[in-house]
């Protein structure tokens, strides 16, 4: 049977304003796409055909994008109408937890991994990395190889095995039947219903959880990690346009549509189309679609959509359809 995808991406992003202001974390761009665009590439290349979105804040935005860039995905999605929390998330999404296997993925999390790999193994699976702080993340037990233990974000963390928002679930009946429990319980952690605590109740019930150790793991929820996964996406994903009349300083990404005159770029800079950059330095920064910059040095910045931005500045993050002169 073949697997679907639940893909959460509700979250208001709070941490990337005033960027998200005007669009959904999940469609920020990271080198050559949208976050959510190099999710769904990944999927693809495993075999899935059938996504569901989880959307909440400006979901209309995120159907439409999945809609036309990946028109030969089966495409449902579900609304969660008041943020409660990860695990309340997927509850929305019941009705795809039918006994067909899952695979579950957050919408503004990157992942390196052997995609068909993954999604065949053929047992419950979580990804996990090892971190330096797992205060801030769902952590994980282990014993001889199998998960003994969830538990989100505690004061004390029983081991740095954090999980990064990849899930495999083959019992997916299960995962439905912990959530209603949480919400029939009133079980919250932090004020939220959260699916980690939903994946130990299952544990507790008697499903086995292996884990699939990540070694690139990208967390896009603030302006430096998404600059980082952006530096990182643009050793393999950059085009490295000759430009006429300008200095280009690989690794860089140029949209077709994007119009670059009299600029040095790069390195690390993503420009998405529809971009105007004239008489520019842009280096370490992401230029969203339509952006207008003229005669100015941007470094370790994003632009959003739509902007306009003419000056002096260094260092901003604009959101969409601002203008700073």
């Amino acid at each position: 049977m073949s697997l679907r995808a639940l893909i959460p991406v509700a979250g208001a992003g709070t941490r990337l304003r005033p960027l998200t202001y005007a669009v959904p974390k999940s469609l920020l761009t990271v080198a050559d796409k949208p976050i959510v665009g190099h999710i769904l590439d990944g999927l693809q290349s495993a075999g899935i055909e059938e996504v569901v979105l989880i959307v909440g804040y400006k979901g209309d935005q995120l159907v439409e994008y999945v809609r036309n860039a990946y028109p030969t995905l089966k495409l449902h999605w579900v609304v969660q109408t008041e943020a409660q929390g990860l695990g309340h998330a997927v509850w929305c999404a019941r009705d795809y937890l039918d006994g067909r296997p899952a695979v579950i993925v957050l919408g503004d999390t990157l992942v390196e991994l052997e995609w068909e790999r993954f999604l065949g193994l053929p047992q419950n699976a979580v990804g996990v990395k090892q971190v330096e702080d797992p205060r801030r993340f769902g952590v994980i037990t282990l014993q001889d190889g199998v998960v003994t233990g969830f538990v989100e974000k505690p004061e004390n963390p029983p081991s740095d095995l954090a999980l990064v928002g990849l899930y495999l679930i083959l019992d997916t009946l299960r995962l439905r039947e912990a959530l209603e429990e949480l919400l029939r319980r009133n079980l919250r952690t932090r004020g939220e219903y959260q699916l980690t605590d939903a994946l130990e109740l299952m544990r507790q019930s008697g499903s086995q959880f292996y884990p699939l150790r990540v070694q690139t793991w990208y967390d896009c929820g603030k302006v430096e990690t998404l600059l980082e996964t952006n530096r990182h996406l643009l050793h393999r994903r950059a085009n490295n346009p000759e430009l006429p009349h300008c200095a280009v300083i690989p690794p860089i990404y140029v949209a077709p549509t994007a119009r670059v005159e009299y600029a040095v770029v790069g390195p690390y800079a993503a420009i998405a189309d529809g971009a105007v950059v004239r008489h520019c330095i842009i280096r370490d920064s992401i230029v969203n679609a339509g952006a207008y910059l003229e005669a100015v040095l941007v470094e370790h910045s994003v632009i959003g959509a739509r902007s306009t931005l003419r000056g002096s500045f260094q260092r901003v993050s604009l959101c969409d359809d601002s203008r700073i002169q």
